[in-house]
């Protein structure tokens, strides 16, 4: 019997045939913790009387969910990792670089077949590149920072088979959300799902990550993509290393298979409160917003923010929108900003922050008071996620944010 592309990464860690419902202790190559669950992976590192990392070079620190720091004891949490990082030599980290998931691939710290953790939910991200990565618990997180290695019961697969060609101004966010609604929010729970097909062939890597972010919204342990051309061509300069084939087999044993075509597909919103609860935009249009924010670790690369500057033309947002766009990184705001991108976005009446996580977690602005309403390009729409419990978010592509932000209501980006 053949295996799946994470059976075939678990077993060139750990030097035997491994399948899924194995578990194994298996080696990290790489081990990520940010500003709100990094002190509490440290201090459990502590606590089990960890006095120096398995290895600092495979540690990478980022900060973005409270920066600049929004509060005295987010400041306090930002000195504490800067403690650590020096105590510990750990150099792979930074303040101001941008969202984590992104930052972590644009600076090749996860790569094909590699195994990687972050205590953070959306690692699974790093997916997009052919690596095995899911989020991890802040004390599983210690463990790691201590040995270098984690338990892991090895997860089946489902493999997500895609065809077509995506119609004008839908794309990768409205696939996922279409996926989502079709597994629901728990149909792949502990299970990797593996996003192919001759569509994902043919899709960049920023359509990759998007997709691969958010299978943990399905319960997913890991999203994955075998590696290709397209993530080679990705990987050269980010990471010394020679390509090689990864796949899954003809005859692996999966979980399930389910196929997706995309050539009729209409541009997908998650309603509130649940991201399984996707809709064709037809159904929710007209739906009044007060704020729309671009950005996040799902679609705040460049190709995401020159999706929503084609939509928006020579127009002007309404001014009865609060329009927040934040760049994923550093680097994607220097390509937004060269292309004229920011100035563009600025002139229609937009906000442009600085690469954070920014409204997405609600933690440091662009909060909703009661009965407001968000339409996020984000990846979550849960109760309270963006402000008050009492508010509401839709989840959706960054076209349909920008169509959106133009009119001051939910619109189908089609018709803009």
């Amino acid at each position: 019997m053949g295996a799946t592309i994470v059976e075939k990464i678990f077993s060139q860690k750990c030097g035997s045939d491994i399948r899924a419902g194995e578990v194994v202790m298996a080696p990290i190559d790489g081990a990520m913790i940010h500003d709100i669950t990094g002190p509490l992976a440290i201090q459990k590192f502590y606590e089990m009387d960890g006095s120096k990392v398995f290895d600092p070079e495979h540690v990478i620190m980022l900060f973005d969910h409270q920066i600049p720091a929004d509060s005295i004891p987010a400041a306090e949490n930002h000195v504490y990792m800067r403690k650590f990082a020096a105590e510990q030599g750990i150099y792979n980290y930074d303040i101001n670089e941008g969202v984590c998931h992104q930052v972590v691939l644009e600076k090749g710290r996860a790569a094909p077949g590699e195994i990687v953790v972050g205590a953070d939910s959306h690692t699974c991200m790093y997916g997009a590149v052919g690596a095995f990565a899911t989020g991890i618990g802040s004390t599983d997180m210690g463990f790691v920072l201590k040995y270098g290695a984690l338990y892991f019961k090895v997860p089946e697969t489902i493999r997500a088979e895609v065809s077509g060609k995506f119609p004008k101004r839908v794309g990768a966010k409205d696939l996922i959300l279409s996926i989502a609604a079709d597994i629901g929010a728990d149909g792949a729970t502990y299970q990797a799902i593996e996003f192919a097909g001759k569509t994902i062939s043919k899709l960049d890597m920023a359509g990759r990550m998007t997709l691969c972010n958010m299978a943990i919204e399905m319960g997913g342990k890991a999203g994955i993509v075998a590696p290709d051309k397209i993530t080679w061509d990705y990987m050269k300069g980010r990471r010394k290393m020679k390509s090689f084939p990864l796949m899954s087999d003809e005859d692996a044993k999966y979980a399930g298979k389910r196929t997706y075509k995309v050539s009729n597909m209409e541009p997908q919103v998650a309603v509130p409160h649940n991201v399984d609860t996707g809709v064709p935009v037809s159904k929710v249009a007209g739906t009044h917003v007060d704020q729309v924010f671009i950005g996040s670790c799902t679609n705040g690369r460049f190709e995401d923010l020159e999706e929503a500057a084609e939509v928006l033309g020579k127009k002007k947002f309404s001014r009865n929108v609060r329009v927040i766009i934040i760049p994923a990184s550093r680097d994607e705001y220097l390509k937004t900003l060269k292309a004229g991108l920011i100035e563009k976005f600025v002139k229609a009446g937009a906000l442009v922050e600085a690469p954070c996580c920014g409204p997405c977690m609600g933690g440091a602005f662009g909060l909703l008071a009661p009965g407001e309403v968000s339409l996020s390009t984000s990846n979550r729409n849960f109760k309270g996620r963006q402000g008050s419990t009492e508010g509401k978010v839709y989840l959706c592509s960054p076209a349909t944010a920008a169509a959106s932000a133009i009119t001051g209501v939910i619109t189908d980006p089609r018709e803009v």
